[in-house]
């Protein structure tokens, strides 16, 4: 039998009890209802929602997603139906689903933040907050993720407004991310998500011009994982908090990296536009390969990449060795 059930936040007096630990990525899958037709959504980890904010968004001009080598580039510019829908004709749904569904927030100030927590805060169907302070596809946003007080002072005024689990998405665009996720997590921060989309663009040669309609973009898929993983690994081994790994995660053997890495749970994203049915092939490949590994619970994957995790595993495969050859009397 191999055991994928995770407890995400097992210091929080609500929790965050996960039956495994692929989640969906905010702004990949909607808001699950499309999804609920196409497979069985409730064998998922959890749901993160599309980014919510105050009043509805058109988004950015169009073309917003192009394709480049090793991922894809996005512009969406936060399009949703806002605060008022989600609470109306969405929230009922999920209050009727088995799996967590995390409410993705994004706002321009740390006003709009506080009113979107505080709105949610409650609501049946919400298990948990994700705060975007990371965004590269809108005018404002962006810069609470890149400095460390703006980050803290966000966070620590949301954590105020909720007891809900609240998690916050962090940017890559960073000289140190283990500054940022410090700060947050000092502020009030239960569980970080690790990394949002990479700004970068691409360039039309025929038109002359960017292949986005609003210039630049984020850059997700496979390109991004080694970033992704790398900064998982860093704020792993700095702080004790945890982490979901995000950014180009693929198959099982992707998710297994990032959790061997630190993190406690990943998100599936860009590879829900090739294969829709990617979060799931995931959570069984992940489970295939603990099979083969022989590995009986995804708890013994998390972290097993980090240096205290491998010395503890040596001396305690030393200790066995010593105790075969010098058994005690």
């Amino acid at each position: 039998m191999v055991n994928l059930a995770i407890e995400l936040l097992p210091g929080h007096k609500r929790g965050l009890a996960l039956s495994n630990p692929v989640m969906t990525a905010s702004g990949t899958f909607a808001n699950g209802l499309e999804y609920a037709r196409v497979f069985d959504i409730q064998r998922l980890g959890a749901i993160v929602s599309k980014a919510i904010t105050l009043k509805p968004r058109r988004g950015n001009p169009q073309p917003r997603v192009v394709e480049t080598a090793a991922g894809m580039l996005n512009s969406i510019g936060l399009q949703n139906i806002g605060i008022d829908a989600i609470l109306q004709d969405v929230a009922p749904i999920w209050a009727t689903w088995r799996v967590p569904v995390i409410a993705n927030i994004a706002g321009e100030s740390i006003a709009h933040y506080v009113e979107l927590a505080r709105r949610l805060d409650g609501v049946p169907g919400i298990s948990g907050i994700e705060m975007n302070v990371s965004c590269p596809n809108v005018e404002s946003g962006l810069d609470f993720g890149v400095d460390p007080r703006a980050a803290a002072e966000v966070t620590h005024a949301v954590r105020h407004q909720t007891d809900l689990p609240l998690l916050v998405k962090l940017s890559p665009n960073v000289t140190d991310i283990v500054a940022i996720a410090s700060a947050v997590a000092d502020a009030g921060a239960d569980a970080l998500t690790l990394i949002n989309t990479f700004p970068a663009m691409r360039i039309d040669i025929e038109a002359r011009r960017p292949a986005l309609g609003w210039g630049s973009g984020g850059l997700s898929g496979p390109a991004l994982k080694p970033i992704a993983l790398r900064m998982v690994y860093q704020v792993a081994k700095a702080l004790d908090i945890p982490l979901i790994g995000c950014g180009g995660i693929m198959c099982g053997e992707d998710a297994a990296e990032f959790l061997m890495a630190g993190a406690t749970a990943v998100q599936v994203g860009t590879a829900t536009f090739l294969n829709p049915h990617a979060p799931l092939d995931v959570i069984d490949e992940l489970e295939g390969l603990m099979r083969r590994k022989q590995i009986e619970d995804v708890r013994q994957v998390v972290g097993a990449a980090l240096p205290a995790r491998r010395e503890r595993e040596d001396r305690d495969a030393g200790r066995v060795r010593a105790e075969h050859l010098h058994p005690r009397v």
